[in-house]
Formats: C-alpha cells, sequence, structure tokens
C-alpha cells in the first residue's frame, strides 16, 4: 500500500489540525493504521493506530483522535489542544500482518510527512 498524508500547517497554541492519509492499494481495511511523529533532533515517536479499535500515546490521550473511512481508503488524525510541543513531521504508516502498534519497526508502509507547527 502507498500513503500520502497531508493536512499540515502552521495553527497557534490551543488550535486544532486534521492530518489525512490518502491510501492505494487493496485492502486497506486489513491493515493497522498508524500515525507518529518526529520533531527536530528527537526519534520517531508513536502518536496513535487505528484497526477496529484505537490506542494512543499518553501525549495524544484526550486531545487527538485516529478515525479512518475505509471506503475512502484514508485515515485521519483530529488534532484538538494543539501545544507547541506537538510541533513535529507527522507520518502516517501502516502494516497488515502480525506487530506491535506502538512500535516504528511493525509498520511496512510510510508515508512521506506533513509538517505540524504548532506557535505559542
Amino acid at each position: 500500500v502507498q500513503l500520502q498524508a497531508f493536512g499540515g500547517g502552521l495553527v497557534q497554541a490551543g488550535g486544532s489540525l486534521r492530518l489525512s492519509c490518502a491510501a492505494s492499494g487493496r485492502s486497506f481495511s486489513s491493515y493497522v493504521m498508524g500515525w507518529f511523529r518526529q520533531a527536530p533532533g528527537k526519534e520517531r515517536e508513536f502518536v496513535a493506530a487505528i484497526k477496529w479499535s484505537t490506542e494512543y500515546a499518553d501525549s495524544a490521550k484526550g486531545r487527538f483522535t485516529i478515525f479512518r473511512d475505509n471506503a475512502k481508503n484514508t485515515v485521519y488524525l483530529q488534532m484538538n489542544s494543539l501545544k507547541p510541543e506537538d510541533s513535529a513531521v507527522y507520518y502516517c504508516a501502516a502494516y497488515r500482518h502480525s506487530g506491535n502498534w506502538f512500535e516504528r519497526s511493525s509498520y511496512e508502509n510510510w508515508g512521506q510527512g506533513t509538517l505540524v507547527t504548532v506557535s505559542s
């Protein structure tokens, strides 16, 4: 599956953004879809994932919502109450077989990333 993420931008602290990730290929619904982010000088970290259920990093709980539309082959990340520390390049990723939702190494396919900048 090929992935393309978009929707990043500049937003003030407290604001909202919705990221989208469009997937090409078959059997989209069978993939675990995840969002990761990487800030300058930091490791790429897990944000959220979804298949039939959802999982979130502690930093995302209560503020971010991941959801998918299998008819559109798209996964979304709704981000509310954004903070400057949420600034990063956000990547969508996918894997189909066994793995750990939280681990970067489980994901076989990656999108190109979309930049989110939150100003204070």
